[in-house]
């Protein structure tokens, strides 16, 4: 596996090393000694499945409030999704700033998202699928999110407007430093 630190303290894009051949490749996806040999999480508890029939859904900002914080181990299975992490860690020399990646099945690239980061992503194509593996089981009581167009943040969407996005996540109140 490659890992590739992005502009955000513990956010990385790791890339596969595809072993090709005739049938098509394989590749190690995730190997516990080689996240914790570079500093990565290492322990998952649950895997999530996204599935977004159109092209420019959006999805998040979402995270989860202390002590239920949890790292993310995200891939696109299928299609393509423009992935954002947020950094909301307190005291952080990136905090309130914001890394970017595409995702693909054609890339096979995962992205690591850190406790106290919040993540969100566009997918780019019709019926995409995103996994998400976690550190720790969804809480809902410690469930939280950022309005994906947020002015705070200044974050530059691939499109102005999402085709498809839950009233939940259209909604969240302007973000406040509390």
């Amino acid at each position: 596996m490659i890992f590739k630190a992005l502009a955000i303290p513990g956010v990385y894009v790791v890339g596969v090393e595809k072993n090709e051949d005739e049938r098509g490749f394989f590749a190690r996806g995730w190997c516990r000694g080689e996240f914790e040999a570079s500093g990565l999480p290492s322990q998952l508890t649950q895997l999530n499945i996204s599935y977004n029939r159109r092209k420019h859904t959006l999805r998040g900002f979402h995270f989860q409030v202390s002590p239920h914080q949890e790292d993310k181990l995200i891939r696109c299975t299928r299609g393509a999704a423009h992935n954002v992490v947020l950094d909301l860690r307190v005291g952080s020399p990136t905090y309130k700033r914001h890394a970017s990646s595409v995702l693909s099945r054609a890339n096979c690239d995962l992205l690591v998202v850190p406790k106290g980061c919040a993540s969100a992503f566009l997918t780019l194509e019709d019926e995409t699928d995103v996994i998400y593996l976690m550190s720790e089981q969804h809480q809902p009581a410690a469930a939280r999110g950022v309005r994906w167009n947020d002015p705070t943040f200044g974050i530059a969407w691939p499109v102005s407007k999402p085709a498809v996005i839950s009233d939940r996540d259209k909604t969240w109140p302007d973000f406040r430093d509390d």
